[in-house]
């Protein structure tokens, strides 16, 4: 039998985190973030730059709970600001259409902000129907059905939650955009993992871990929606009468299952044992869906993006060492 690999449990000034885009991984060490991407070309283009937090100016954003929170924000938003990096790293932003010309050039740029701000707004929307809305109906509907309690409702609704959560990942991966970031998600993650267990970041190296890491976004996803669960079995049974306010109360404790379960999985992501493993286990299993093993290429671009969010620990001469292509755009 196969001895099992230790899990690597890295300190605070070590972890590192990061997150797959466009043909590219994103990695963030404290206040350094670099983005690289794999150019149509075949060539590595990087950003670097410096991003601070707004816990570094109050010490009630480092409050345990509460940094949770303001993590999972400005995660949002460094997350949909790299998203749009990557794209023009590779120069996708020149690639417009005819017609979004024609509109840009006779509405404006402020307009078409405007209607990209209205575009994310609703898809916010879209989420909370999806994820919030949509299950307490199924709980609803099946209550008519079947005589449960408020404990077996808060189940219902908890697993039908997950169960959308679910399709909807699986669904996803059908798109081959989809698809290849689930695989620059496993070259994230194995890079990582090769970088907390003090090995040389190479491509060989790199390829020997595993794809599945306990501080993942997937994993936190997993356990905010157990935590949610939990916490519906909680509330009072008189919410479950009156959807709209049950909608409300969930919107408003929201924070508090994003700030436990953001505890839950830094704890987890910096010790192991035999109960973690456990804990962390559903959460493990459910990055098989979010991630796919790398190639060689895939591997070289997370390596490239780690190295550079490290500066103190990796020199910049050594960001392309066995890397044979590579583009440094600097910073933009």
């Amino acid at each position: 039998m196969a001895k099992r690999e230790k899990r690597a449990c890295p300190t605070a000034n070590n972890r590192v985190g990061g997150q797959a885009v466009l043909e590219g991984v994103m990695m963030k060490h404290k206040d350094f973030c670099a983005t690289a991407v794999r150019c149509p070309d075949k060539t590595i283009a990087v950003d670097k730059r410096q991003v601070k937090s707004i816990k570094d100016k109050c010490f009630l954003f480092r409050l345990p709970i509460i940094r949770g929170v303001v993590n999972f924000v400005e995660t949002l938003r460094l997350s949909m600001s790299t998203l749009t990096l990557s794209a023009e790293l590779q120069g996708i932003e020149e690639e417009k259409s005819e017609f979004e010309k024609k509109l840009e050039k006779k509405l404006g740029k402020s307009i078409m902000g405007i209607a990209a701000v209205i575009g994310g707004i609703l898809g916010v929307v879209v989420a909370l129907a999806m994820f919030f809305y949509l299950p307490m109906l199924v709980s609803k509907f099946v209550s008519l059905f079947v005589d449960m309690n408020f404990v077996l409702k808060a189940i219902v609704e908890g697993v039908s939650k997950f169960s959308i959560f679910l399709l909807y990942v699986w669904a996803v991966a059908f798109m081959p955009d989809i698809r290849r970031t689930y695989e620059y998600h496993g070259a994230e993650h194995k890079s990582i993992f090769c970088h907390e267990q003090g090995l040389p970041l190479t491509v060989e190296n790199v390829k020997k871990q595993s794809r599945f890491h306990p501080r993942c976004g997937t994993s936190l996803m997993f356990v905010m929606l157990l935590i949610g669960m939990l916490v519906s079995m909680c509330l009072p049974a008189t919410l479950w009468d009156n959807l709209f306010v049950r909608f409300l109360v969930k919107l408003l404790i929201l924070p508090l299952v994003v700030g436990v379960g953001y505890e839950f999985t830094i704890f987890a992501g910096t010790h192991d044992n035999f109960v973690l493993r456990i804990l962390t286990a559903p959460g493990l299993w459910f990055q098989r869906l979010t991630t796919r093993e790398p190639d060689a290429r895939q591997i070289e671009v997370a390596i490239v993006a780690l190295k550079s969010a490290m500066p103190h620990v990796y020199p910049e001469e050594s960001v392309f060492d066995n890397i044979e292509n590579k583009k440094d755009e600097g910073e933009l």
